[in-house]
């Protein structure tokens, strides 16, 4: 079924939505949300948490794009819960991520306080833009679905120091854009 036709039953509250939206991106949400959280139950409660957060919000909401608002939905909801279990001391499986991105972009609430976000996220998306298709998907591989080096080497078919070199480069230049344009985080 084809997205636009998922969210009219979301607007018509048809309970085969979050049926539909399971069979279609149930996979895409398990892999964001195991990438961030490596734990199976966890990964599940995220991916209900998912479907329940959907229903309650469309409508209001029309995501011009599901795919990318079912996913923006999964990894908040993955990164909060990420955090409840950390704040427990169970895991620590996202910090390396977290401290990949710490130079370029400030934590979320003191990036709030200093920074329209709103500013910010058209500053990255017409950086992601003037990238190379290879780059930008590296990049969204990585910081967005959370994937980890090693699966994205596999993948690509080159080694993990390689990878993890572009990544490098990819930050530095993030980080050297938005101080072109005044944002020093």
């Amino acid at each position: 079924m084809n997205d636009s036709k998922i969210i009219s039953l979301y607007f018509s509250r048809n309970e085969k939505a979050i049926e539909e939206t399971k069979g279609k991106y149930g996979s895409y949400c398990r892999k964001i949300a195991y990438n961030i959280l490596y734990d199976v139950q966890d990964t599940e409660e995220c991916e209900n948490d998912t479907y329940l957060k959907m229903w309650n919000s469309i409508p209001p909401n029309n995501p011009k794009n599901l795919k990318a608002y079912i996913g923006k939905i999964t990894r908040n909801i993955a990164i909060d819960l990420w955090k409840k279990n950390h704040t427990m001391k169970r895991y620590s499986g996202i910090e390396i991520l977290f401290s990949e991105l710490e130079d370029v972009i400030s934590s979320p609430s003191e990036t709030e306080n200093e920074l329209n976000l709103t500013e910010l996220t058209a500053i990255i998306n017409q950086w992601l833009l003037k990238l190379s298709k290879q780059e930008r998907s590296l990049f969204i591989l990585r910081y967005w679905q959370c994937e980890s080096v090693a699966n994205i080497a596999k993948q690509w078919n080159i080694s993990p120091n390689k990878l993890s070199g572009k990544l490098f480069r990819l930050r530095k230049n993030l980080k050297s854009t938005l101080e072109k344009e005044g944002i020093y985080l």
